[in-house]
């Protein structure tokens, strides 16, 4: 078809990459320090690239190109932005916080109590993206970090198997639910377990996870653990 799309001066192209930051759509990269479309049918003809560009190497043209695929652009955005936040840090640039998939321990039988089942790195909730791609048709812990150490089996009984978070809403002072909203909306989660300790404050993760459900529009199955201080399960809710 005809159409409206960028054309590249590569000789008047310095090779800056500032064009290629600027395009949403990621149909733009530098190839042998030139910019370069990759993709005619990821550019929407609406030209973001071209007030960037110091050398006014960028135009428009008319002529024959492939139509401008908008699901396919929005799925590769999506994959940028997965990319982008796993490869994330803190601003404090804390090697720490680094996003990693782990790879998938082989189950363990509980009499031998060995061996780590954690499927991602970091847990906490303050430190984990909102986009990843170990999300992806995960069934999620959401765990009150005293369960950990009130409960013996917690590797086996519950992170086996599952994507881990963890928090206290009592010790971060913070709502949960913004960020669980933007989790559960952004990614593909097939389930939620939520283990909260028998006192009141583990009321407030409750409460953020059934608020960030809701507000995702998502139906996530939900099942909620309480455990007691000795260390027993004392009560099993499903919504």
């Amino acid at each position: 078809m005809i159409r409206k799309i960028i054309r590249i001066d590569e000789e008047k192209c310095n090779g800056c990459g500032l064009c290629v930051n600027a395009c949403n759509e990621g149909a733009l990269a530098l190839v042998n320090g030139k910019a370069k479309l990759m993709r005619e049918d990821y550019c929407d003809g609406l030209g973001n690239c071209l007030p960037v560009c110091p050398e006014d190497a960028i135009s428009f043209e008319e002529r024959e190109a492939a139509p401008f695929q908008e699901e396919a652009v929005k799925q590769h955005q999506k994959e940028m932005a997965q990319k982008k936040a796993e490869t994330a840090t803190l601003a404090c640039g804390c090697p720490g916080s680094s996003v990693r998939s782990l790879s998938a321990p082989k189950k363990v039988k509980k009499e031998k109590r060995a061996g780590g089942a954690l499927r991602q790195w970091p847990v906490q909730i303050k430190l984990l993206p909102t986009a990843a791609r170990f999300y992806q048709n995960a069934d999620i812990l959401i765990a009150a970090d005293c369960c950990a150490y009130a409960y013996s089996a917690f590797h086996l009984d519950f992170i086996q198997g599952k994507i881990t978070l963890v928090g206290c809403p009592k010790l971060d002072d913070v709502d949960y639910s913004e960020k669980l909203t933007e989790i559960f909306s952004t990614n593909e989660i097939k389930s939620v377990t939520l283990t909260r300790m028998e006192v009141p404050c583990c009321g407030g993760m409750a409460k953020a996870v059934k608020t960030a459900i809701k507000n995702s529009g998502k139906q996530l199955p939900l099942t909620v653990y309480t455990i007691s201080a000795e260390g027993q399960i004392v009560a099993k809710e499903e919504f």
